[in-house]
């Protein structure tokens, strides 16, 4: 029996964004057209890869609704959510950012001007990609977190390895349910199978370099389904 898509959830499925999905609420976008490209982004990987919503949900463990609503352009993704949608549609978090193209760079080098931008303005986070847009293992972005910005409400875990430098302002790392609060200067790494979240709890903005390499290392091949396979959601309760 051939399988039926749905794109549009019925309202009375749609629950308020952030309930049962430990993501804060998504609404008051303050960029429409970024939201709209990015839920473009989402829907066209899902049917390349044969991927009902029902079953895009199951991958990431969101609601079917909030897919629907994210891929309408009805929705900001948190940090987490994002990552959840890379692992599942196996692509790198920079594959959903604004291009910027310079056809004057090399393409190992990416200017200053040039970044590619993904601003999460719900959860208060401005990522910009600092690797360039060929193929490679490790990606490497600068966040910028308003104060009350965070990766989202969950824990989450997965396959790799992460690692950071603190450039400005605070930054309160959880690992493991035990929260570290990191000034300029301090900087970071763990394995990515131990249960994560970061928020600013500060009054100023924090900027923070943010390293990120899959499971293998550099250089090294990786299974397909592997992201996926590897990646949990971990419950917030022991924040």
């Amino acid at each position: 029996m051939e399988r039926q898509e749905t794109d549009d959830v019925p309202p009375d499925e749609v629950r308020s964004p952030g309930q049962g999905d430990g993501a804060p609420p998504w609404q008051g976008s303050d960029d429409p057209e970024g939201d709209r490209r990015l839920g473009e982004a989402v829907r066209l990987l899902r049917r390349r890869m044969g991927m009902t919503i029902q079953e895009l949900a199951q991958r990431t463990r969101l609601s079917s609704a909030m897919i629907s609503l994210l891929e309408r352009g009805r929705a900001t993704p948190s940090v987490r959510t994002l990552r959840m949608l890379s692992l599942a549609l196996d692509v790198p978090i920079s594959y959903f950012f604004e291009a910027r193209p310079d056809a004057s760079a090399p393409s190992y080098i990416v200017r200053k001007a040039s970044r590619r931008l993904l601003r999460l303005t719900s959860s208060g986070v401005l990522k910009e990609c600092l690797t360039p847009d060929t193929d490679g293992r490790i990606e490497i972005y600068e966040l910028t977190l308003n104060p009350g910005g965070s990766s989202g409400t969950d824990f989450v875990q997965h396959d790799g390895e992460k690692a950071g430098y603190v450039l400005a302002g605070r930054l309160r790392l959880w690992l493991d349910h035990e929260a570290h609060l990191l000034e300029a200067g301090d900087s970071f790494r763990f394995p990515s199978l131990v249960p994560h979240m970061f928020d600013n709890p500060m009054q100023e903005a924090a900027r923070v370099i943010w390293v990120i390499v899959p499971q293998g290392g550099c250089g090294a091949g990786e299974p397909d389904g592997a992201g996926f396979a590897g990646s949990h959601n971990v419950a917030a309760s022991g924040r």
